[in-house]
């Protein structure tokens, strides 16, 4: 593997912990939607490190996603337990309305730590 493609994957990662890092004190401050967006955001780039190093990238969420599910959770590489939380993730960040983010916005950070903890 070229050290360009491991250390691209490296700086994704790094970014997703940051993002969780970040949802972790907006939820603090009551920035519920902000904390949600977060979140979300730490589960993509966490996709896109897996990804890229297949050699894959998308500027599409929908594709970063796609590839995701069907190289990673499909062949069992990882366990299929987080398409439910990226699928979850991304409805909510599609289609966000106050009172899903007020209810669901916790369980969408826990599963982020989840990700984090199983990639």
């Amino acid at each position: 593997m070229e050290s360009s493609v491991k250390e691209l994957s490296e700086y994704r990662l790094a970014r997703a912990i940051e993002m969780l890092e970040a949802a972790e004190e907006n939820r603090k401050i009551n920035q519920l939607k902000t904390s949600l967006n977060r979140s979300y955001y730490a589960i993509f780039h966490a996709m896109r490190a897996v990804n890229i190093l297949d050699g894959y990238d998308s500027s599409k969420h929908s594709g970063v996603i796609a590839y995701f599910n069907q190289y990673y959770l499909k062949e069992g590489k990882l366990p299929r337990e987080l398409s439910a939380i990226i699928k979850g993730s991304s409805y909510l960040r599609e289609n966000r309305t106050t009172m899903i983010f007020m209810s669901q916005g916790k369980r969408i950070q826990n599963n982020s730590y989840r990700m984090r903890e199983i990639l």
